[in-house]
């Protein structure tokens, strides 16, 4: 299966297509400067970054300046480079090397196996970056130093899946101050079994705890996306089918309250974690108050509590039980904090 390496470059023009590949060229040879055709500041940003997308290599330059000369049809550009030019080569070098050995732990598995391999390994070993630093928006943060914002993950996935030969992009919304969304954000669409998914990490990564890996975002369509993601900037596949949700596909999507009384009966009494997606229509105030009953009910008969924490736009429910008789307690989840105002 082809890998996406050029996907943004194919949403452009033929003007913009030579200042892409000539930013490209003189990114991959570290070049001091080089000439770009005469474009606005804002098509110039954009190409640059969307290079970068398609490329999570070029990890090693995130700005730019340029200047230009009246009678010109071209800019220089000079490139702004976050380490010297030799340990740049070397950080490429660890780098390749690092994307090479996790995806070999990876080769033998089948598309889906291959997605979820990379998806745990970026919830379970890469923290949420709140200080927002320059290499954290990179792969060198993600795979180098453990530590990234949701472009860093993102990059990280995008080329882990291109190593493993799945079809992947990375799609950008823009920030949104009216839904105190700070920063633009950052996640990638998949293609499994020729059907295009959304794949969100950063949302997972920032809800998993407790040594609970949560996978509310692994494969949704767009209307489950858009239910907290804003809009896109730049034009993505639809995401059109509903079947390859992991919850639904791994059966933990449930539909009827008895099925879920029946299933907090068994973890209370296996005294394990319950977690589900709601799939009986919206999860309102009324459907949410029922199942709270339901968790405190059964916790209350085997002398237990329960520990309820819910991911509203996606319908997922987490009830931990804890022993001794007390207040059932219930907490809204927010994934992504770090990208929202507090």
């Amino acid at each position: 299966m082809a890998k996406a390496n050029d996907y943004y470059y194919e949403q452009l023009n033929k003007e913009q297509q030579r200042a892409y590949y000539a930013m490209k060229d003189g990114l991959l040879n570290l070049r001091d400067s080089f000439a770009v055709p005469m474009l606005s500041r804002k098509e110039l940003s954009d190409i640059y970054f969307m290079i970068r997308m398609d490329f999570p290599a070029l990890f090693y330059s995130v700005t730019f300046t340029y200047k230009y000369y009246l009678d010109s049809t071209a800019v220089e550009m000079t490139p702004q480079y976050l380490f010297p030019k030799n340990k740049i080569k070397e950080h490429c070098q660890a780098m390749e090397s690092r994307v090479k050995k996790l995806a070999h732990q990876a080769a033998d598995l089948d598309e889906k196996g291959k997605e979820l391999f990379i998806h745990d390994f970026i919830v379970k070993n890469v923290k949420y970056d709140k200080l927002k630093k320059e290499y954290s928006h990179e792969i060198i943060g993600a795979l180098g130093n453990g530590v990234a914002v949701c472009e860093g993950m993102a990059k990280a996935v995008k080329i882990l899946c291109d190593e493993l030969n799945l079809w992947c992009i990375i799609a950008v919304s823009e920030a949104n101050p009216d839904k105190g969304i700070k920063y633009r954000h950052a996640w990638n669409i998949i293609r499994i079994g020729g059907q295009y998914y959304h794949l969100d990490v950063t949302f997972d990564n920032t809800l998993s705890k407790d040594d609970t890996v949560r996978y509310d975002y692994v494969n949704l369509s767009d209307k489950q996306m858009f239910m907290d993601h804003e809009p896109v900037i730049w034009k993505v596949p639809v995401c059109n089918d509903n079947d390859g949700f992991y919850y639904k596909e791994k059966k933990i999507s449930w539909t009827t309250t008895d099925e879920v009384r029946n299933r907090t009966k068994q973890a209370v009494k296996k005294g394990k974690v319950l977690l589900f997606h709601w799939r009986g229509g919206y999860l309102t105030k009324e459907i949410l108050s029922e199942l709270l009953d339901i968790f405190d009910q059964e916790a209350r008969a085997k002398g237990k509590r329960a520990y309820t924490s819910v991911n509203w736009p996606q319908a997922v429910l987490r009830v931990r039980f804890e022993d001794g008789v007390g207040e059932e307690l219930f907490e809204m989840e927010e994934a992504n904090e770090g990208e929202k105002y507090t």
